[in-house]
C-alpha cells in the first residue's frame, strides 16, 4: 500500500477527533463520485491499522437515466474490494435536493439498523462545508446554520453520522483519485445549474477564488469549524439558563416541556440577548412540530422586558405567550 500525506492526515483526524474506535463496523456511503471513492479507498487502506468491518451503501434516487448503471458500478467496486454491499432504490424518482437528502439519510439509517452498523460515514469535504456556509448565509441564518456541516451528529438512536474529510478539499480528493486511478462515476446532475448548490459550486466559489481568496474553500471551512465550537458552548449555556427559567433542578427533568409552562423573566433578564434568543428557540422547538422562525423567537424574546399583561399573537397551533408579573406563560 502507498502511504500518502492524505492517509496520514485522515488517520490523525480520526484518532484526534475520536470519530470512531478500533474494530467498529462502519457503513460507508458511496455514490461513485470522487469524494466518496477517495473516502472508501482511504478507509480500506487504514482498515488493517484500525480493524474496522467496512460495508458500502449506495442510494439510487432514480433521477438520472444512468442511475441503475451507477449502482452496478459501485456494486462491482464493492465486490472487487471484498466489501459487503447494500443498495437502496427509491420507489419513485426524487427530483429535489432537500427531498433527496432526507430520503438518503432515511435509507442509510435503515440499512445501518438492519445490519448492525453504529456509524454511517460520508465523503463530505471542506468544499461541501464552504458551500453549505455560503448557501445558508445567502438564505439567511444564524451561527447554527453557518456551521451546519459538522464532524459527527446522531442520525437516529444508536447511529452516528461521521464526516472524516471535512479538512480535505474537492481538488484534493480529485488528485487522490487520479493518483490511484480510481474509476470515478461522473454525475451529470452536478453540472445542472437549476440547483442552487451547483450554482455556488460552479459559479460563485470560482469567482470568490479568482477575485478574493485562492484558498476560499479552506478559509470558509475553517470559519465553520470555529463556529461549531462556539455554537456548542452557547447551546449548553442556553440549556442551563432555560432550565433555571423553567425551575428545573435536575437534568433528567430537562426533557420536553409541555403546555402550559412558565418562564421566569427575572432569570432571563440577567442574560445576554444571544442566550435569551437561544432559550426561546429551544423552548419553541420542543413544543411545536412546525419549523421555528426568527419572527417566532423575536416576539417571545420581546416579552422578557415587556409590560405586564403583554401577549403575542398565536403561534402555529394556536398557543399564545402572555406576561403575568415576573413570568411568561405559554398556553
Amino acid at each position: 500500500m502507498i502511504w500518502t500525506p492524505l492517509h496520514a492526515k485522515i488517520h490523525r483526524t480520526i484518532r484526534s477527533r475520536h470519530l470512531f474506535e478500533r474494530n467498529q463496523p462502519l457503513l460507508v456511503a458511496v455514490s461513485g463520485g470522487q469524494d466518496s471513492l477517495c473516502l472508501i479507498k482511504l478507509l480500506l487502506d487504514l482498515q488493517s491499522k484500525w480493524g474496522w468491518n467496512l460495508g458500502i451503501a449506495h442510494c439510487d434516487h432514480r433521477w438520472r437515466s444512468d442511475s441503475e448503471a451507477n449502482a452496478h458500478h459501485v456494486e462491482n467496486l464493492a465486490e472487487t474490494w471484498g466489501t459487503s454491499f447494500y443498495l437502496e432504490t427509491a420507489n419513485e424518482p426524487i427530483n429535489s435536493e432537500a427531498a433527496a437528502r432526507d430520503w438518503r439519510y432515511q435509507a442509510l439509517s435503515a440499512i445501518a439498523k438492519a445490519n448492525n452498523y453504529q456509524y454511517i460515514v460520508t465523503g463530505h469535504t471542506a468544499s461541501d462545508r464552504a458551500e453549505t456556509l455560503l448557501y445558508n448565509l445567502i438564505r439567511g441564518t444564524g451561527a447554527d446554520g453557518l456551521q451546519a456541516l459538522t464532524w459527527q451528529r446522531p442520525l437516529t438512536t444508536g447511529i452516528m453520522l461521521v464526516r472524516p474529510l471535512l479538512e480535505i478539499t474537492r481538488s484534493q480528493t480529485e488528485q487522490f483519485c487520479q493518483e490511484f486511478k480510481l474509476p470515478i462515476w461522473e454525475d451529470s446532475t452536478n453540472q445542472d445549474l437549476q440547483y442552487a448548490r451547483n450554482r455556488i459550486r460552479q459559479e460563485l466559489t470560482p469567482y470568490l477564488r479568482d477575485n478574493f481568496n485562492r484558498q476560499v474553500e479552506s478559509a470558509l471551512a475553517q470559519t465553520a469549524e470555529l463556529l461549531q465550537a462556539e455554537v456548542e458552548y452557547l447551546e449548553k449555556a442556553a440549556q442551563e439558563l432555560r432550565d433555571r427559567a423553567l425551575g428545573i433542578r435536575h437534568e433528567e427533568d430537562s426533557l420536553t416541556p409541555l403546555l402550559p409552562l412558565r418562564l421566569n423573566r427575572k432569570v432571563l433578564q440577567k442574560a445576554p440577548l444571544a442566550l435569551q434568543r437561544r432559550v426561546m428557540r429551544q423552548v419553541l422547538q420542543q413544543i411545536f412540530t412546525d419549523a421555528v422562525s426568527f419572527e417566532h423567537i423575536e416576539k417571545l424574546t420581546a416579552l422578557i422586558i415587556a409590560p405586564n399583561r403583554s401577549q403575542t399573537d398565536p403561534f402555529p397551533g394556536g398557543a399564545i405567550a402572555q406576561v403575568e408579573g415576573d413570568w411568561i406563560y405559554l398556553k
